[in-house]
């Protein structure tokens, strides 16, 4: 998922990369009750029919699924968030610590086939950094087009102030 924010004049853009998710967080509650129950309830038609031990490990089983579907969940909060200013691109790895700086002039936006699929990549000063490396195909393609419109607003107004700035 691509969400640009808008900010306030003088402020950088922001731009957010997520993985989409399905399900909130009560959905996801909603689904993991359902399938504990169903597990429960085949283990007590099998406890009915003879197997006592049937509705221990459909307990076991309720809570293992549960527990890798919430992991699972969890995993959807990463994110990129990528803010652009006149001088400089900052992406900032969510959660976690990674920041990245680049120069806004001198970066450059690229997809790039490797490894049988298409990573978009930032360089310059022959650092390279892959971003969206969670999105889709189709998602790359986007988030590098609009990173590209969002550069090229933050050269002009660089070079619409520098102008002026000459002019006084």
């Amino acid at each position: 998922m691509i969400v640009l924010r808008q900010t306030a004049a003088g402020q950088p853009r922001v731009l957010w990369l997520k993985p989409n998710r399905a399900l909130d967080k009560r959905g996801l509650w909603r689904l993991i009750i359902a399938l504990s129950a169903i597990a429960l309830a085949t283990a007590l038609f099998g406890a009915w029919q003879g197997n006592v031990f049937a509705p221990v490990f459909a307990l076991v089983e309720a809570f293992v699924v549960g527990f890798a579907l919430g992991a699972a969940w969890r995993a959807g909060d990463r994110g990129e968030r990528i803010a652009i200013d006149r001088d400089t691109l900052e992406v900032r790895v969510v959660p976690g610590r990674r920041v990245s700086h680049f120069q806004t002039y001198w970066v450059r936006v690229g997809l790039v086939q490797r490894n049988g699929r298409q990573r978009l990549l930032l360089t310059s000063h022959g650092n390279e950094l892959e971003i969206g490396a969670f999105l889709g195909e189709e998602e790359r393609v986007d988030a590098s087009r609009k990173l590209m419109v969002l550069l090229s607003e933050a050269i002009r107004t660089d070079a619409q102030v520098g102008s002026t700035k000459v002019q006084t």
